[in-house]
């Protein structure tokens, strides 16, 4: 493979200056802890001379903690935390393209370049990803079937290796190495900066719209038929409902308003960005608060409170990509024991296994609450990136609900039958025989790993945990 390759001056030993603690991390679920040595790099040098001085454990990278479970972990390893590599380099106003450190996040990019009419091409649910995070996990978000994930968006990215030499990466240059670590999950280095194209937009505010599905099959009809008018959809499904109301659902769906869409009002400041905040979660002293009964009352009052059908809703970003993103440490709600979030997605021609997973849920009575139900375009090229043509499912579970590790298991089986597979940066327990099944590329990409790393430098709990 040929190669852009800088070398960086490398320390044979890791120095005091670059702060090495002791610390206890967990992903977003708050599962599945491990102490790790963790360095908050400010420069490059630093980061280049923690990477040499990892040990026999590894390092690997961590930005915001926002993955689920523990793939930015490393257990009596390193972790290397780039929030510090945080400065957007360049930007390109006329075209819309953006350079910028690692560790710089989407609610900070969306800061800078709302006003100047330009928007991220892709964002989860979640505005607070980094941009090594968001190529980590090549992330997708609710206009998947228009645009793809964010790794199709990256014009360049550079890549810090085992051997301490950064590599300028572009789809085009060096495709293999791009496309294993658009989805990588840390595992192939650690990305130091990337460039990236931005969507052109007019205002701030999203024009959406806005209604319920009786049933299952009606919110798989009217998502389908939506792929065309709008570019970004997504529905709320209701996965405790029973009877003719299984699966009832609230679709929202919509575009970037157009400035004379706007209330005269919001005209005055159209590209302003100001999500609002609703406070934060104090800490609860106990599990247990979302169960079978409250899961169903709040699903009940969600569905309820939506409008039968509204046309031309006018919404901030804020509240139409990142709604939890308003209220701080929500995770806490969960209390002590956590959640995990499970993910799926599997082919369109799978319907059937899509509702008899939400049958399965619905009859076991496991409190899912956040769930969201998307349609995936094409897959990337990326080795491991997770979307792929079909239908996705995403829910959060208590922890200590009942049977939850059988359920999970046995809807893990229907989704490998159908020919689907789980998301890795959702993930915290996963079977790792599945891995491979679900992953056709997982070989290639472990041959390529092995080719670029073959002391496995980089390394995370979950790499040790699924043979990644």
């Amino acid at each position: 493979m040929n190669r852009d390759v800088r070398d960086v001056a490398v320390p044979q030993q890791s120095s005091t200056g670059t702060g090495v603690h002791s610390e206890r991390l967990y992903g977003w679920g708050m599962t599945s802890p491990s102490v790790a040595d963790v360095a908050d790099p400010t420069a490059l040098d630093q980061l280049a001379e923690l990477v040499a001085g990892a040990g026999p454990r590894g390092v690997i990278a961590r930005g915001l903690g926002r993955s689920y479970g523990d793939p930015a972990q490393n257990g009596g390893g390193r972790v290397v935390r780039t929030t510090s590599l945080n400065k957007i380099l360049n930007i390109d106003i006329e075209r819309g393209i953006v350079t910028a450190q690692a560790g710089v996040s989407l609610h900070q990019l969306m800061d800078t370049m709302l006003p100047l009419g330009w928007f991220v091409p892709v964002t989860p649910g979640t505005r607070y990803v980094t941009v090594g995070g968001a190529i980590g996990a090549d992330i997708h978000g609710k206009n998947h079937h228009s645009a793809g994930t964010f790794g199709q968006h990256v014009l360049s990215m550079d890549l810090l290796g085992a051997d301490g030499q950064i590599r300028t990466l572009t789809p085009a240059t060096e495709p293999e190495l791009f496309w294993a670590t658009a989805g990588g999950m840390g595992l192939t280095g650690i990305v130091t900066q990337a460039t990236i194209a931005f969507k052109k937009v007019e205002t701030a505010r999203i024009k959406a719209d806005i209604w319920r599905a009786p049933d299952l099959d009606g919110v798989l009809a009217e998502l389908a038929a939506t792929d065309e008018k709008y570019p970004y959809t997504v529905a709320w499904i209701d996965c405790l409902s029973t009877g003719r109301n299984l699966g009832r659902s609230v679709l929202t769906c919509g575009d970037f308003a157009k400035l004379d869409e706007l209330p005269a009002k919001a005209r005055r400041e159209p590209r302003k960005f100001a999500p609002l905040s609703l406070g934060k979660v104090p800490p609860v002293p106990v599990s247990g608060l979302l169960n079978k009964m409250t899961g169903r009352a709040f699903n009940e009052m969600w569905f309820r409170k939506a409008p039968v059908r509204k046309e031309g809703v006018i919404q901030g970003v804020g509240a139409f990509f990142h709604p939890l993103d308003g209220i701080m440490e929500w995770n806490r709600v969960y209390g002590p024991a956590g959640f995990l979030q499970w993910q799926f997605v599997v082919p369109f021609g799978a319907e059937d296994t899509l509702r008899q997973i939400v049958e399965q849920i619905s009859a076991h009575g496991a409190p899912a609450a956040l769930t969201v139900l998307k349609r995936f375009g094409e897959g990337s090229p990326g080795y491991l990136s997770f979307p792929s043509k079909g239908w996705t499912l995403a829910l959060d579970f208590p922890t200590n609900t009942p049977g939850l590790a059988q359920l999970l298991d046995d809807m893990d089986e229907k989704v490998l039958e159908a020919g689907g597979r789980l998301y890795l940066a959702k993930d915290s327990r996963m079977r790792p025989e599945l891995m491979a099944e679900m992953y056709p590329r997982l070989e290639a990409f472990r041959k390529l790993r092995a080719e670029i790393d073959p002391h496995q430098v980089f390394m995370s709990d979950q790499a040790r945990r699924l043979h990644l």
